[in-house]
């Protein structure tokens, strides 16, 4: 329990951060001050907080048992294309949204989409949809936080103890502290994982024996040297992942957040700084993932080969409750936690193991984000703070996100997939998707909301039939199982891990239809008034 006690040192730190930055800060006193933390975060916390907003449970524990599993390659997956995609996004998009923020006194992208399209209804269904995207992402954090509170104690603390704990303090500081609370806090966390990432990479890593002796050992075991090399991944699945970090900029928590600088000129260092933070974070989880496998005196590790085994042979016989059993004991998310556990001294595993908390805290953005929205895109919208005042728009924010998390929290008892696949699948593909309505609000004239309108239309039903399709149609056990085929072509198959459309991820055909979609509907319905484009776009 010493590792566990010093994770909960952590949660009271982050705890008193929240409290004190609402004291500090004036929280309550207005929404703008309460939701986007007064338009006044500095370079710093705007780049840490950015970062930490961005870099949750997915890129920490997440990647660790992707590359636990697959091996190197998940670098290349989703740590190198972000690098390159995403500080382009927030120096493209990220800059016009701020700037839009900032003239027109908007708090949210769904604000500026009826602005600029000059539409009631259409804004109401992305609400929804962003919503009902963004619920995933915030179950990883509740994941999150109960894998590492059980690891780190041992089973002590069980899992819907340890999920239960972490959804309370989010509670408590989000409620609390709003946007300048959780910027202060996410701040905290980046620091605390950078501080602490360096130091798990180097116990971790003379407990092994040194890297050079793990990468020797996986590449003599014909079964292990193939998590060096991109063999278990195809290239058409390699290249759908790139159009994955598109999400970033259509996130809520991201889009929001990036209204909150206090100048523009704040982008600078964070587009340039962005590829360094991801390499510091990514590089040594991957690297950890992938050298667990060389760990085989740990029983854990063991158990979790011979489980990864089964589902790769013989285990298309077992029964289904068996099977899940299976692939949760073959599941790698909690890799990084158990080589903490085995090779570092208690009080260390505590320390690392509470960075390892800071870095899969971060749904405090994303339910801040949902309850913004709410209030603003609902409540604001239709006419009820006009009627009751800031005060109850305040308190109404507030009751939201503990309805929020409160239902992410029950979710994530029951939710039995992985952390990388949850993400991938669902959250990351359908904001991947919208960011076509992003490109086309703040770059072209003659987009129109019947064009948004195909778009959205467009993104629920994909997720909506991927939903189904996936719950209808039980994971295989072993090499995917082709449902619809030409020729020798399959056109979807249900993997172990989700569903690809020839060979691809669904996110690659979800993007390019939607912003097909947006251009062939823009280009024969009518275009906003003249004055609304004159605002966004000035005189032809």
């Amino acid at each position: 329990m010493t590792a566990a006690l010093f994770a909960g040192l952590y949660l009271a730190a982050v705890l008193y951060i929240g409290v004190f930055a609402f004291r500090r800060g004036g929280a309550g006193q207005s929404a703008e001050g309460y939701f986007l933390a007064g338009r006044s975060l500095g370079g710093f916390v705007f780049l840490f907080s950015l970062f930490g907003t961005h870099m949750t449970a997915f890129a920490i524990l997440g990647s660790s048992g992707h590359a636990f599993s697959n091996g190197i390659v998940t670098y290349g997956l989703m740590a190198s294309s972000s690098a390159l995609v995403v500080p382009v996004l927030l120096l493209t998009l990220g800059t016009r949204l701020w700037s839009a923020g900032r003239r027109f006194g908007h708090f949210t992208p769904v604000q500026i989409f009826r602005d600029r399209w000059e539409c009631n209804h259409t804004g109401t269904l992305i609400f929804l949809l962003q919503a009902a995207l963004l619920l995933p992402y915030i179950l990883i954090g509740m994941i999150g936080g109960g894998t590492v509170l059980r690891t780190l104690s041992a089973g002590v603390i069980p899992y819907w103890a340890g999920s239960g704990l972490v959804a309370v303090v989010i509670m408590i500081y989000v409620i609390f502290g709003g946007m300048r609370g959780t910027a202060w806090v996410n701040t905290f966390q980046t620091l605390l994982f950078l501080a602490f990432g360096a130091a798990a990479v180097a116990v971790i890593g003379r407990g092994m024996g040194g890297f050079e002796q793990a990468v020797s050992t996986l590449l003599a075991d014909p079964s292990l040297a193939g998590l060096l090399t991109r063999e278990r991944v195809s290239p058409e699945i390699f290249f759908s992942y790139a159009f994955l970090p598109l999400s970033a900029i259509a996130f809520p928590h991201i889009s929001i957040f990036c209204m909150t600088a206090r100048r523009m000129r704040q982008f600078k260092w964070t587009v340039i700084l962005y590829p360094v933070c991801i390499l510091l974070i990514w590089l040594p989880c991957v690297f950890l993932g992938v050298a667990a496998n060389s760990a085989r005196e740990i029983p854990r590790i063991r158990e979790k080969q011979t489980a990864r085994a089964l589902l790769a042979g013989p285990a298309a016989w077992l029964p289904a409750a068996e099977a899940a059993q299976t692939r949760s004991r073959a599941s790698g998310d909690d890799v990084l936690v158990v080589l903490l556990d085995h090779y570092a001294p208690a009080w260390l595993a505590g320390l690392l193991g509470a960075g390892i908390m800071a870095a899969v805290m971060a749904s405090d953005s994303q339910i801040l984000a949902l309850s913004t929205m709410f209030t603003e895109d609902i409540f604001a919208w239709y006419g009820h703070a006009e009627r009751y005042g800031a005060r109850a728009q305040i308190a109404t924010g507030r009751i939201f996100v503990f309805a929020v998390t409160a239902t992410a929290y029950l979710i994530a008892l029951r939710v039995p997939a992985g952390i990388f696949e949850l993400a991938g699948q669902y959250a990351f593909a359908g904001f991947s998707a919208l960011v076509p309505l992003y490109v086309g609000a703040l770059y072209w004239r003659g987009s129109t909301k019947y064009g948004a309108l195909a778009s959205v239309l467009w993104v629920m039903a994909a997720v909506a039939g991927i939903a189904w399709f996936q719950a209808a149609t039980p994971a295989p056990m072993g090499p995917p199982v082709a449902y619809f085929s030409l020729g020798e072509l399959a056109l979807l198959q249900r993997t172990a891990s989700g569903t690809t459309i020839a060979g691809y991820l669904p996110v690659l055909p979800m993007t390019l239809v939607s912003a097909l979609l947006l251009w062939l509907v823009s280009r024969v319905t009518p275009k906003p008034s003249e004055a609304t484009l004159t605002r966004y776009f000035g005189r032809r």
